[in-house]
């Protein structure tokens, strides 16, 4: 479990591209996972007050990146997307199970127009729903 831990967390660092010459974080491909290693990166994130660039498939735990590091210092390209589904755990089976409460939490921290968004296709479940395109431009401005 601890090297699928490390793993995880070696990947979600990985996926994102530290530029310190631009001061910005550029999110190309995280298929999400733990969401501890997720919370702890981006929280320094937004202490280090560097702009977060979604320049790829945002999935899952890295949607926290919304909850923690402040609106108007994220921007989205055209290949940005947002991955959103409802909270869930392994047992030591592998099998997932739901967290609602996890989910309610999850949910309430995420800005307001994105739990907007959330809320009219359907709410988190175990189906994944996608924003992305103008949906997200009207949320996030486009980066510059």
């Amino acid at each position: 479990m601890r090297h699928a831990f490390v793993k995880g967390l070696m990947l979600a660092v990985a996926l994102l591209a530290i530029t310190p010459a631009a001061a910005e974080i550029r999110i190309i491909q995280s298929p999400g996972g733990q969401v501890g290693p997720f919370l702890d990166l981006f929280e320094k994130v937004r202490e280090s007050g560097e702009r977060v660039v979604i320049d790829g498939p945002c999935l899952s735990a890295c949607t926290l990146v919304l909850s923690i590091v402040p609106g108007e210092r994220i921007c989205v390209t055209k290949r940005a997307v947002l991955g959103f589904h409802a909270a869930r755990s392994v047992d030591r089976r592998g099998r997932f199970y739901a967290e609602p409460q996890a989910s309610e939490a999850v949910l309430a921290a995420y800005p307001g127009a994105v739990r907007d968004w959330i809320s009219r296709h359907g709410g988190l479940s175990s189906r994944l729903l996608l924003l992305k395109g103008r949906d997200l431009a009207a949320i996030y401005p486009r980066c510059r």
